[in-house]
């Protein structure tokens, strides 16, 4: 399901294109402390590892210095493309989530998206925390990758996001136990196998 959801993802992408329709998106996904430590980032164009740490500073910058009590939105720093597009961020306890898109996105879509992305971390990991996301970074990646491919929303939906979420993460035990099980097999005919020897 994976898979054939990226590759629908692109070939709307590339149809678009090529009919001169701007593609809305979402150009990246940042989160970092009230410190500016980067606990995730995940970028939807290409950049160079300088300008994706230079652009995490500048967002930082951006966000921090606003006052608590104004809108959630603000123009896109120069690096990430100015005027054409837009910083969108929801500060919780000692987090920033933010979410750089194309002007044309829709404000209150993506505060609804961070909001929903919060609450699901908080479902998944029992009251979240920023040590949360530190230690557990693949499942953090797993979550949003369930949410947003390619710059694109593929679901907002909390439950089955959740839902899909517990399934990888069975698979993933079940994976480990048949190692562990493999493992200890190949241990104990070793051992068998050098009982004998002697």
């Amino acid at each position: 399901m994976f898979r054939r959801n990226f590759v629908s993802i692109l070939n709307c992408q590339s149809v678009l294109r090529e009919e001169g329709c701007p593609v809305v998106m979402i150009k990246a996904i940042l989160i970092f402390n009230n410190h500016g430590k980067p606990r995730l980032s995940k970028f939807y164009e290409r950049y160079s590892e300088d300008t994706q740490q230079q652009i995490i500073r500048e967002t930082f910058h951006l966000v921090s210095k606003r006052d608590e009590n104004v809108c959630n939105f603000l123009e896109g720093g120069m690096l990430i493309g100015g005027a054409d597009n837009k910083l969108i961020y929801r500060h919780y306890a000692t987090l920033y989530f933010v979410f750089c898109v194309d002007s044309s996105e829709s404000e209150l879509g993506i505060l609804d998206l961070i909001q929903v992305f919060v609450e699901t971390l908080d479902k998944c990991f029992e009251n979240v925390c920023e040590l949360d996301l530190i230690f557990h970074v693949d499942k953090v990646h797993n979550i949003l990758a369930e949410m947003v491919m390619g710059g694109m929303v593929l679901e907002t939906n909390m439950n089955e996001i959740v839902t899909q979420i517990d399934a990888q993460s069975k698979m993933e035990k079940s994976e480990q136990r048949s190692r562990w099980t493999s493992l200890s097999s190949l241990r104990l005919c070793g051992l068998f196998a050098r009982a004998i020897q002697h």
